[in-house]
């Protein structure tokens, strides 16, 4: 336990809130002797203003009989009370009605000295504040007794009561203190081990170990944190998988073009062919190729920050759809594929630039797939609040097992007719994203695919 104790205080954490713990079981204990010896004080204060009025009215029944005795006040009958007077330690002066002076211990010749005496024989303690006091007979008052009566000290039993409260209070809070302490490391233990083992977590991801999750989650909001943690690793480690993923395949894309174009160059240089136009024009298509490629990167780099650069406006989905349609009229003719519309009034609120290249990139991906003779139709028409495009085609179909892949970076299908960056489809699914929609795609093998995109409608201006 000890030594477990003093490998948990080295953290600042565990150590202050186990200090805290023996801190509260101190204050508890000393708050509580606080409050004992505050109750013992105004006990034994009590007890001696108790005392004190039992000795002043013991002395003014004195004097009130004496007086009833002689049927007045009579000096040397009053100094037959000083003995007694004396025996208590107590100081006196009797004044009459009027107020006058009638007689005192002075008279009897009791010096203060002898007063004095008396009160340590009897340990009585030190006399207390003078008090007037009334004498009255029969309902009349027939002096006053000016006297000081002896303060009274605490009964001894009493002292070593309170001296052993005392000390079980000291002993009391000691023995808090260690409980409190060692349940302070039991629960800083419990309460730091999760989060220390999310500290080596995060330092161990931030040095590189992509694998690396908190293993400790408790039912509380720690084990909230360990699990968001672990998410975001499981997020982080993903990311780089797909930028290492990324890497290779812009590496790939551009090594072929590159090595095609360093092959027919270090021919010409060696003899080996001449720079035909043939040569040159297989060069330049090359050089296209790349110019795609180098395009299709930013594109797809924008892309992922569309979310935060659309230029949005109120728009006519309908006119620009079409419109798009018209200017890619001419490939799909020349493909000799049959380029069909079905458009109906829908307005979105979005950026231009980019829905058209959403539809764009949707009709140029089936000039890759559909053979000549096939046909391709565009239907936009609006549905529960959501502009619908529909983009279908009677080509081949998607493989079932290429269907899941359409949309990842750099995914080519093995029976596209053309060449690409099979970058086009994940660029309009970004993009439909980015515009708060989405894009799908259903197809069977032989039976042609369809492209579904919903992006937020707008009412229409006739509406």
């Amino acid at each position: 336990m000890w030594t477990a104790m003093r490998e948990l205080l080295r953290g600042r954490f565990a150590r202050r809130l186990a200090l805290a713990f023996a801190a509260l079981g101190i204050g508890t204990a000393a708050l509580t002797a606080v409050l004992v010896n505050t109750a013992f004080t105004d006990r034994f204060e009590n007890y001696l203003a108790d005392q004190q009025h039992t000795r002043q009215q013991q002395l003014v029944a004195l004097f009130a009989d004496e007086y009833n005795r002689e049927s007045g006040w009579k000096p040397q009958a009053l100094d037959q009370l000083a003995p007694t007077v004396t025996m208590t330690g107590s100081e006196v002066e009797l004044r009459g009605s009027a107020g006058q002076r009638v007689w005192s211990l002075a008279d009897a010749d009791v010096t203060p000295a002898t007063l004095a005496m008396h009160r340590e024989m009897m340990g009585t303690g030190d006399l207390g504040s003078p008090r007037s006091l009334p004498v009255t007979v029969d309902g009349q008052r027939v002096g006053t007794l000016e006297v000081r009566v002896p303060q009274g000290v605490v009964p001894a039993v009493d002292k070593d009561f309170q001296s052993s409260v005392n000390r079980l209070l000291v002993g009391g809070a000691l023995g808090a203190a260690l409980v409190a302490l060692v349940v302070g490391v039991y629960t800083a233990r419990r309460a730091t081990a999760p989060i220390a083992e999310l500290t080596r977590a995060a330092n161990d991801l931030a040095a590189g170990r992509r694998d690396r999750r908190a293993t400790t989650i408790p039912n509380n909001e720690i084990g909230q944190l360990a699990t968001a943690f672990n998410t975001m690793a499981d997020r982080v480690e993903k990311e780089d998988e797909l930028r290492r993923a990324f890497a290779a395949d812009v590496a790939h894309e551009l090594r072929t073009p590159l090595a095609i174009q360093r092959s027919e160059l270090e021919a010409v240089q060696d003899g080996v062919r001449e720079p035909t136009d043939k040569v040159i024009a297989s060069l330049h298509d090359e050089n296209l190729r790349l110019t795609r490629l180098v395009t299709d990167l930013e594109t797809l780099a924008s892309a992922d920050a569309a979310a935060f650069t659309l230029d949005r406006e109120p728009l006519s989905l309908t006119s620009l759809v079409a419109d798009t349609v018209a200017g890619l009229a001419a490939s799909f003719s020349e493909a000799g594929i049959e380029l069909r519309t079905d458009l109906t009034d829908v307005c979105v609120d979005g950026d231009p630039v980019r829905l058209r290249q959403i539809v764009t990139n949707q009709l140029t991906n089936a000039l890759k797939f559909v053979p000549a003779g096939g046909t391709v139709t565009v239907g936009l028409h609006e549905e529960d609040g959501w502009a619908v495009l529909h983009v279908a085609d009677t080509g081949p179909g998607i493989p079932a097992d290429d269907l899941p892949r359409i949309f990842d970076r750099f995914f080519r299908s093995r029976d596209a007719r053309a060449d690409g960056s099979g970058i086009g489809l994940a660029v309009a699914a970004e993009l439909a994203a980015a515009h708060g929609g989405t894009l799908t795609a259903d197809s069977q093998a032989g039976h042609g695919t369809t492209f579904t995109t919903r992006i937020p409608s707008l009412p229409s201006p006739s509406a």
